[in-house]
């Protein structure tokens, strides 16, 4: 395996086509020992067998070419595939994310649940792994109120809840049942949470765990969380590194359960989970709960957060790589960011694709304004919609107002058939969170420890 540390100038592969890509590209290329970044694949697996042995062989085809020093994976179904397993036992090339058996942390909801369980960490909802329909009804009946996750990668579209995707035990069941036979996959069904979620990413050599600021995403696609689940339509974080409803208790128990499953993962696979271990938590009256983990960076949470990363990222990189994170300075400008991402009409369900968009009005990048692109393409000197979240703004500020306002300008400034939230950051929806989590835990009497907005 080569050792990147004792090289002048590296070469980084990098795999992924979005707007973490691209924010995962301009962070290794601020570095002044990188010579360069090639982008080797795009990840994308298709749907049949024969498609995700094809896009292997094009990544490997691609290292061979290429013969970067490490690579860095960006989405996660190339995670789930084994491109790291290839890079690192085919080639001898080390990879900033994780092995195939890790990566089930993600890919499997059901395994990260009975993980928590097994080993006795907290945060898991009261939840059951179903493999078959006997028994579904009268579980969903028990609990009442509930949310149902088919065990697999279905690119944050999955996620059913009852009285917003699904309004009767009939409509569960039956969603039930056609991940079981068209999907062939089997189903988590676990108690609905109230309480507002935030997102927590962790740099990770395996032994050492270094935390970045929190998030809020925001998944649904319409203005006040309504309508189907995307991606994530934007999010925003707030200067000191918390958030304006979270207490710093909240933010400790969150980085607790992030070290101890990076421990037990080792404990259990003899594998170091090497790269970036992204939580999805909620605060509830009853403390923080884990929604579920991702085996990488957010998008669009990665780009809060390495919009604000003052240290060099190969280093970073590097010290996964090597074992030796505790050792690497990792520090982050002390800002507030919001995030806004302009999507095509129609999106998730049908999007518009290959329509222009005019990006002639679009400000130009600064210290205060970041714009990543991800789904475009560029054919004969025009710009085109590819059908998902086309570009993203960040506004960053000392104050949340002004960078939500940096980045609203931004995204009004995109000319044609597109979309974005423009409620996200803003100060109506933050003090909405606040008043909620304010009631929650008063219900329960316990005493709030709120960050004033």
């Amino acid at each position: 395996m080569k050792l990147t540390k004792q090289l002048k100038k590296v070469n980084v592969g990098l795999v992924g086509k979005d707007g973490r890509t691209t924010a995962i590209r301009r962070k290794l290329e601020a570095s002044d020992r990188v010579e360069s970044v090639q982008h080797l694949v795009t990840g994308k697996l298709g749907s049949t067998e024969k498609e995700r042995e094809d896009a292997k062989n094009e990544f490997r085809a691609a290292l061979k070419n290429s013969s970067p020093d490490f690579v860095v994976i960006g989405p996660e179904e190339p995670l789930d595939a084994g491109f790291v397993d290839i890079a690192q036992r085919e080639f001898g090339i080390p990879s900033v994310g994780p092995t195939s058996v890790l990566a089930k942390l993600e890919s499997s909801k059901a395994y990260a649940r009975q993980l928590l369980e097994r080993r006795g960490i907290p945060g898991n909802p009261k939840f059951k792994v179903f493999t078959k329909l006997d028994g579904i009804k009268q579980y969903l009946e028990g609990l009442g109120h509930f949310v149902v996750k088919p065990d697999g990668l279905t690119g944050g579209k999955g996620v059913k809840v009852s009285d917003v995707h699904l309004f009767s035990i009939k409509e569960a069941t039956e969603y039930c049942q056609e991940q079981m036979e068209t999907g062939k996959r089997s189903v988590v069904i676990e108690e609905k949470l109230e309480g507002e979620e935030f997102s927590l990413q962790s740099f990770s050599d395996g032994e050492h765990v270094r935390h970045m600021p929190v998030v809020q995403d925001h998944k649904r696609i319409g203005v006040g969380d309504t309508g189907p689940n995307t991606g994530g339509m934007g999010s925003y974080s707030c200067k000191g590194g918390n958030l304006p409803f979270l207490s710093s208790a909240d933010i400790e128990i969150a980085r607790s359960i992030n070290e101890a499953v990076i421990r037990v993962l080792k404990e259990e696979t003899g594998e170091f989970y090497r790269g970036v271990l992204y939580g999805g938590f909620i605060a509830t009256s009853d403390g923080v709960k884990l929604i579920e983990y991702n085996v990488r960076f957010g998008d669009p949470e990665s780009l809060n957060v390495l919009s604000l990363l003052k240290s060099d990222f190969l280093a970073i990189c590097e010290g996964i790589i090597a074992g030796t994170l505790d050792s690497v300075a990792i520090d982050f400008a002390d800002r507030s960011t919001v995030c806004k991402y302009v999507v095509p009409d129609g999106y998730p369900d049908n999007p518009v694709k290959d329509a222009p968009v005019d990006l002639s009005q679009m400000p130009e990048e600064s210290e205060q304004l970041k714009i990543f692109r991800a789904a475009l393409d560029q054919r004969g000197g025009k710009t085109y919609l590819s059908g998902s979240r086309a570009i993203a703004f960040v506004g960053v500020a000392d104050e949340l107002d002004e960078a939500e306002k940096i980045a609203e300008q931004a995204a009004t400034s995109v000319i044609g058939p597109v979309y974005h939230r423009r409620d996200i950051g803003s100060r109506e929806l933050v003090e909405s969170r606040v008043a909620h989590m304010r009631q929650l835990r008063s219900s329960r009497g316990i005493r709030s420890a709120l960050i004033p907005h």
